[in-house]
């Protein structure tokens, strides 16, 4: 067998070291809307109410869910004495958070200008100006973020539901 060349052996060994190293990268596996919210910084507040509502398990659900993730800039906005009130209620807490869920998946390019049914029941406003999706009065903040059972879109602002009816 004769005996390869520098260049050839050194192309060899970096093509081996690069199938070598491919294998240990860190591939990002898939993940539901619930985790998408957990293992985002800028939604830790979002996060954190959506464990204190009990909603993880129904957003890991198959969905599919588009979800309207306030900030945590959005919450600093709230005004304390409101955000205790939604604390010490979980029903009333539970209720704002579903408003900002959709039960389908409306990635950007999909959404319509027009009213969509929260999964909390009442209707949000959607619009959409080029790639910039606004909820109600809350500016969506691109890029949408996609998941497995559908799609996150970080907006700047908490969305309340209507008062209900007397």
């Amino acid at each position: 067998m004769p005996a390869l060349s520098l260049p050839r052996r050194s192309l060899l060994v970096v093509a081996a070291l690069t199938v070598g190293l491919s294998g240990c990268a860190t591939v990002s596996q898939p993940v539901t809307v619930a985790e998408t919210i957990a293992t985002t910084p800028s939604l830790s507040t979002l996060n954190s109410l959506v464990v204190k509502a009990g909603l993880v398990d129904a957003l890991k659900a198959t969905g599919p869910f588009t979800v309207f993730a306030p900030n945590n800039d959005a919450f600093k906005k709230v005004p304390a004495k409101t955000l205790d009130e939604l604390a010490a209620n979980p029903d009333r807490l539970k209720a704002v958070l579903t408003f900002h869920v959709v039960p389908a998946k409306l990635a950007a390019a999909e959404v319509k200008n027009g009213n969509v049914k929260s999964l909390q029941g009442s209707n949000l406003a959607l619009s959409k100006a080029g790639e910039f999706v606004t909820v109600e009065d809350a500016m969506g903040q691109p890029p949408e973020i996609m998941a497995t059972n559908g799609v996150v879109h970080v907006i700047d602002a908490v969305l309340l539901p209507p008062a209900p009816a007397k």
